[in-house]
């Protein structure tokens, strides 16, 4: 198995929620299984436009069930059929997801450089 050659340093609040939130996709997965989305496939079908490839999809998903942020649950029958759901954990994120949200939205005229000038003026 791989072991990182600098260890990691959880002893930081902010380390520990990058841990979990870090990763371009981890944080849309956690909103997607909250509005619904909990099939793996689902969730690669809604990212997919963006540039998500399902391996990239998968990887995070295994990393935020062994964090225990989701629980898997499957579903006998063939094909099997995989689902994923918030726990208690996963759903304290929301909070900063939707934090995140607002303040990328409203930061978003500011960090588009061709808008920066407009915005700086304004405020």
């Amino acid at each position: 198995m791989y072991e990182k050659k600098i260890p990691e340093n959880l002893d930081c609040g902010i380390s520990v929620c990058m841990k979990v939130m870090g990763g371009k996709w981890k944080a849309w997965i956690i909103e997607s299984i909250h509005d619904g989305i909990r099939r793996p496939s689902e969730i690669h079908r809604q990212m997919e436009t963006e540039g998500a490839s399902l391996r990239v999809i998968t990887m995070h998903l295994k990393e935020l069930e062994d964090l225990g942020v989701l629980y898997k649950k499957i579903y006998p029958g063939t094909p099997l059929k995989v689902e994923y759901y918030l726990t208690e954990v996963g759903m304290s994120t929301l909070p900063l997801i939707n934090a995140m949200s607002q303040w990328g939205k409203e930061k978003k005229p500011y960090l588009i450089a061709g808008e920066r000038t407009a915005y700086l003026a304004a405020n």
